[in-house]
């Protein structure tokens, strides 16, 4: 017999708040964008794809080349390249010469995506390295360059075919963007070495310099708000890009970044946010941006990454994790079990937020055939059980030991309880103020399940081929 524990319906009230990992929440003033959010919220599931050149090596994205002593970056090197720094930085510059994903196929991804459940999409426009995979005229370090051999390919806007494949089958479209390029020459400027992820010149004696570079970022982006179609989400990446004038921020930069020779320092990198966002709303309306780690009104919602936080979060977020090991294309990379993969998604859901599942593509331009696997069977439990994550808002409480999720319903009239194990016979919900229960049934079969009111407690009786019916989490409708 398992005892679950709810103490009422309620829905989680957005506002500024110092989160359980000290990062404040700004909610944006704007009616529209509180709005979209609640839409953003309602889609739950989500895909985000890392891909570039640097999916040729198999090996991590961009940080191979960051001259900083960290096991994500120098430690991710591809053995064999050099042994020097700046020999391994032009051979991995080089892998544009040799980026030829043949076999793309967006309308496959798609497919997949969607029938796995998902409802959005954010694609690496560009990455830390500066290669675009976007056809932008400011750069010939892109995807459509004549130096790319998948340039003479019709598709070679990999950007613009994903986001019209992914839109036509209802998804929402989100651009990820890279602030820091180290590609550009306003950001790494070649008269110096890089000694860190951070400009590699001092921004207060070469004003000119920065200025050009946050040119370069605001016409790279109005690019993509410009020509892509319907864009809903603009995911910039690169925390560190940010004014450094609030004392908070720097201590939070200087926490965040300890060890790097910029912490000695910091300098304030500026881009002018405010406008990068007013000209993409002039274009985008409604458009939702995700500043990540720079707290203010343009962090429209948090980012936990590769973890799902202890307790729910009382205002948007999202917790963006990999299917495998990697966010990028590592060969024989070791996937999560389905089972494994529902479990996050109903407890993240649980919680109040969304799950952005990673798959990183092959340089040939596939998935592997595990990330099918997962989609499918993904998509075989949420047709059944969707009606509990779609839409729903978080419980009051949102578990009961390990083993117990809740969500509920907007207005507060359904509860759902999710079981990760199942257990035969009664369930005893405790609760003190527990409204009269119209029905109890399990989703994905039409029988109403005994239950009765022992006080202030409910039974439900589970029979044992129930258990049958469902596999992974099995759902229970509370009316």
């Amino acid at each position: 017999m398992k005892k679950i524990f709810l103490f009422g319906f309620s829905v989680l009230v957005f506002c500024n708040v110092l989160s359980a990992q000290g990062k404040r929440y700004f909610p944006d003033p704007d009616p529209v964008i509180q709005q979209r959010l609640e839409e953003w919220q309602d889609l739950k599931f989500g895909l985000l794809m890392h891909w570039g050149p640097y999916s040729q090596w198999g090996t991590v994205e961009s940080w191979s080349i960051c001259p900083e002593d960290l096991s994500w970056a120098a430690g991710g090197r591809k053995p064999g390249i050099a042994d020097n720094y700046y020999d391994y930085v032009k051979q991995y510059e080089a892998l544009q010469h040799t980026f030829n994903p043949e076999k793309f196929d967006p309308e496959k991804w798609a497919r997949a995506a969607r029938d796995a459940g998902m409802k959005y999409v954010v694609f690496t426009t560009k990455h830390h390295d500066g290669f675009s995979m976007f056809d932008t005229k400011y750069t010939n370090y892109r995807i459509t360059s004549p130096n790319t051999p998948f340039s003479s390919n019709p598709r070679s806007n990999v950007t613009l075919e994903i986001f019209n494949a992914f839109r036509s089958e209802g998804f929402w479209t989100g651009a990820y963007f890279s602030k820091p390029d180290w590609n550009s020459e306003y950001y790494w400027w070649p008269h110096f070495p890089p000694s860190d992820r951070n400009p590699n010149y001092s921004i207060q004696k070469h004003p000119e310099r920065w200025q050009k570079f946050v040119e370069f970022t605001h016409n790279q982006i109005d690019e993509l708000m410009s020509d892509y179609g319907k864009i809903d989400i603009l995911w910039l990446d690169g925390g560190q890009v940010r004014p450094t004038t609030d004392e908070e921020v720097k201590n939070y930069l200087l926490a965040e970044y300890e060890g790097s020779r910029w912490t000695r320092n910091p300098q304030s990198q500026d881009i002018n946010m405010p406008e990068i966002v007013r000209k993409a709303r002039e274009k985008q309306p409604g458009l939702i941006v995700v500043d990540r780690e720079v707290p203010g009104i343009f962090q429209n919602y948090l980012t936990p990454e590769q973890h799902i936080p202890e307790e729910g979060l009382p205002y948007p977020w999202e917790t963006c994790m990999t299917m495998a090991n990697s966010w990028s294309y590592t060969p024989n990379d070791v996937y999560k079990t389905t089972n494994d993969l529902v479990e996050k998604l109903v407890d993240i859901v649980s919680k109040g937020g969304n799950y952005l599942l990673n798959i990183g593509p092959a340089p040939d331009g596939t998935w592997a055939p595990e990330a099918y696997d997962r989609l499918q069977g993904i998509g075989k439990w949420m047709r059944q059980n969707g009606e509990a994550i779609y839409g729903s808002r978080a419980h009051s409480v949102f578990s009961q030991g390990e083993n117990i999720r809740f969500t509920q319903s907007k207005d507060g009239k359904i509860l759902y309880v999710f079981l990760f194990e199942f257990t035969q016979g009664p369930i005893i919900i405790e609760e003190a103020a527990l409204r009269e229960v119209k029905s109890v049934s399990m989703l994905g079969d039409n029988r109403k399940l005994r239950h009765r009111n022992r006080g202030q407690h409910l039974e439900i009786s589970l029979p044992a081929n129930l258990k049958s019916r469902g596999e992974h989490v099995w759902v229970l409708k509370v009316e």
